[in-house]
């Protein structure tokens, strides 16, 4: 049986948004103890999804954002701050998507045309 190749298995990989990492594993990933991970989670600092049985499950953007934290943590910055930072940097993150989109539509070279109004005649009395 051959093995099969990088790109083939590019098609099992998951979406980076698809919650399919249970708490140990996303706690090895991100070389964190699984109870650093529950604490972020009451804090709101990550927020992953749950299963029916109320487990958690967490993405590879849940892992990269805990990264984040650890990161921000390991530099000094207190817990509200990190807060902070992570909003901003998701609000940066959106208003750069706005902007692409703006960049998009003006540089397109679809033909728009545009007929004005006629304004109708005011009859004189």
């Amino acid at each position: 049986m051959s093995r099969p190749a990088a790109n083939e298995l590019r098609d099992f990989a998951p979406d980076v948004d698809e919650p399919v990492y249970t708490i140990s594993v996303a706690a090895g990933i991100a070389s964190m103890h699984p109870q650093t991970l529950r604490q972020y989670d009451r804090l709101g600092l990550v927020s992953p999804a749950r299963t029916s049985g109320r487990n958690r499950l967490y993405s590879i953007r849940d892992i990269w954002r805990l990264r984040a934290v650890q990161e921000l943590s390991d530099e000094g910055i207190n817990l509200t701050g990190i807060v902070r930072i992570l909003e901003l940097q998701t609000e940066v993150e959106m208003l750069r998507e706005r902007i692409d989109t703006i960049s998009e539509e003006q540089n397109s070279t679809a033909l728009v045309v545009w007929e004005p109004k006629r304004r109708r005649r005011r009859r004189s009395r």
